[in-house]
């Protein structure tokens, strides 16, 4: 099932990544990261059958677990201009009983990268997940979910960030 979910993200970035000057196509590619995120939230499995196949719900396990406390889980970077890259440091601290692993971070879009923190985070400790968005091509507004996986329960937090992109005077 994980394939599927890839699969269906690597067919929204090759949309994405090809349909730059359509708004419309835009604004209904971003509706269906929307709906792809909150099928990933569900546990769902992301293909286009969905009643063939039950997923079992997330069991937590036993023992002792890492949690992630986030002061902030979105940011909007308000107007910016089209071709300007931003980042957002996202602060956080583990608030749990074990030692956080972070397995992947990945984003909605090939325009926002993550960057995480490859080695343990202890009890009480603090990290930062830094995104950047490069908004060449991207006029309008802007929505990117960055999808973190670690060894939390659930395994599966995410982190927002929004611009409104102004369309560049001559774009190159």
């Amino acid at each position: 099932m994980k394939t599927k979910v890839n699969l269906l993200i690597m067919v929204l970035v090759a949309a994405v990544a090809f349909s730059c000057s359509n708004k419309e196509l835009e604004s209904r590619i971003a509706k269906l990261e929307g709906k792809v995120a909150e099928l990933e939230s569900k546990n769902s499995p992301a293909s286009p059958n969905l009643s063939a196949a039950k997923e079992e719900p997330e069991v937590k396990p036993d023992g002792p677990l890492p949690s992630f406390e986030f002061p902030e889980e979105s940011h909007d970077f308000g107007e910016i201009k089209e071709g300007d890259v931003v980042e957002k440091i996202f602060k956080f601290k583990n608030t749990g009983e074990a030692p956080l692993i972070i397995s992947s971070a990945t984003a909605s879009c090939g325009c926002t990268v993550p960057v995480w923190p490859k080695e343990p985070i202890g009890v009480g400790e603090e990290g930062e997940i830094k995104v950047r968005f490069d908004s060449k091509g991207k006029p309008g507004i802007q929505n990117k979910t960055v999808t973190i996986t670690a060894n939390t329960y659930p395994k599966v937090n995410r982190l927002k960030i929004k611009a409104n992109v102004q369309k560049a005077d001559n774009p190159s």
